[in-house]
């Protein structure tokens, strides 16, 4: 049965880090394109980042490029975001999520079905 956890959100302040993790299991992790997707309050689902299956690409939304950093635990089978200087604009529910393709298309990651129960995470002073 494919299941994916996501743990790791939590209250911060801006500024402050937190780093989330998604648990795979079901499915060999390393195989396939994993993302992280987040929804805010009355906004729709934004992709965050991705991992590529095999070579392990990344893909970053300009809003997180510079600050968030994604990684695979193969020996794991668990995807890190590593978020930074977290601002309240990264305010959301974070999913991580996989469309069963080897590489990341944004698009189809965004509206997979196929994803975790979400971790929330909220930046505030």
């Amino acid at each position: 049965q494919v299941q994916l956890v996501e743990s790791g959100g939590g209250l911060v302040k801006p500024g402050e880090s937190l780093r989330l993790s998604c648990a795979a299991s079901g499915f060999p992790l390393d195989y396939y394109a994993i993302g992280w997707i987040r929804q805010a309050p009355g906004k729709e689902r934004e992709g965050v980042s991705c991992i590529s299956g095999r070579d392990g690409s990344t893909y970053y939304a300009d809003s997180v490029k510079g600050r968030f950093t994604i990684s695979r635990d193969n020996a794991g089978n668990t995807v890190y975001l590593q978020m930074n200087n977290l601002q309240p604009e990264d305010t959301a529910d974070y999913y991580c999520a996989t469309d069963f393709t080897l590489f990341c298309v944004m698009s189809t990651m965004t509206a997979s079905e196929y994803r975790g129960q979400g971790t929330q995470v909220t930046v505030s002073s």
